[in-house]
């Protein structure tokens, strides 16, 4: 979608309008389907439009429900200390302890956590080997 201020030749009314398209304005006007809504003139320009910036002072702030937020963030930090009780931390080293475990059956074996790229997750996920990706937030309450 695009948006256009336009102006009407006649009346000087300005107005603005939304297009599928460039494309779809230049046809609209060629066929003389856009006008005024004040004069129902078909002589319609587009007028110098300067773009809408967002600038960070007219953002709309969004208020974060404390509680909310405290408790997810409690339920991630259980986790992940069930993770770091229960499995072996591998660090970057992920991709390829994950593959060792697979192709060399050792199903046995402690689980794993660490870190890999989405293309190493993407690689591993098409290889067959079940990888799941989980939030992972420090710990500053120390």
């Amino acid at each position: 979608m695009i948006k256009y201020k336009l102006i009407c030749k006649d009346c000087n009314n300005l107005f603005d309008s939304w297009f599928s398209s460039s494309k779809e304005y230049e046809k609209l006007r060629k066929q003389k389907y856009l006008n005024c809504h004040i004069c129902y003139s078909p002589n319609i320009e587009k007028t110098i439009m300067s773009p809408s910036i967002l600038r960070s002072d007219n953002i709309p702030k969004v208020k974060i429900n404390d509680d909310k937020y405290k408790k997810v963030k409690k339920i991630i930090y259980e986790h992940q200390k069930f993770i770091e009780n229960n499995f072996k931390y591998v660090g970057e080293n992920f991709a390829y302890e994950a593959r060792s475990i697979h192709y060399e059956d050792k199903k046995k074996s402690k689980g794993i956590y660490g870190s890999a790229s989405k293309e190493e997750i993407k690689e591993l996920k098409e290889e067959g080997i079940e990888t799941e990706i989980i939030p992972w937030i420090k710990n500053n309450n120390n």
